[in-house]
């Protein structure tokens, strides 16, 4: 229990970051080679909200979250799309083990430590999601889980 406060702590202190670092683009780019041997490029997905998703195998969070953000996106197919970024050095083969137990509706991409993607800051902590507007424009990070109704609420696409 000693553990547990300085991470609620530091959960607390990441939740209060900025949006975003000062010198990121506007409408940042992210093209990437998915596990399943496709490419998925954020340019393409303009006209839609796109939910770029940073987790991790190990990251208990991160698990709880992804069902909701995949019953999100399939609620939402014509105005939402998302990409997972497995944030993690693992090997592919068990990220694609892991995703078998943890299936998504969305493609996962694997981010290895040593080549994070120019256009996002590094997550100080997992999960790390970031909302692109139809535009293409930053428009909210989260740092902490998100699910249907922080996503909806964040989109506009609340439950009525």
């Amino acid at each position: 229990m000693k553990l547990l406060a300085p991470l609620v702590f530091a959960a607390a202190c990441l939740s209060a970051m900025p949006s975003a670092r000062a010198d990121m683009p506007v409408q940042p780019k992210l093209k990437v080679a998915t596990l399943d041997g496709k490419t998925f490029d954020l340019a393409a997905e303009r006209g839609k909200w796109v939910i770029v998703n940073y987790w991790a195998t190990w990251c208990v969070p991160c698990i709880k979250e992804m069902p909701d953000i995949s019953k999100f996106v399939a609620e939402h197919k014509d105005k939402v799309a998302a990409i997972g970024l497995a944030y993690d050095d693992s090997e592919k083969a068990d990220i694609q083990a892991f995703l078998v137990k943890h299936p998504v509706v969305y493609p996962v991409a694997q981010v290895t430590l040593d080549k994070p993607l120019p256009d996002f800051d590094e997550p100080r902590g997992l999960p790390t999601t970031w909302l692109i507007a139809p535009d293409g424009k930053v428009a909210k990070r989260f740092v902490g889980t998100v699910n249907e109704q922080s996503l909806g609420e964040a989109i506009g696409l609340g439950k009525k």
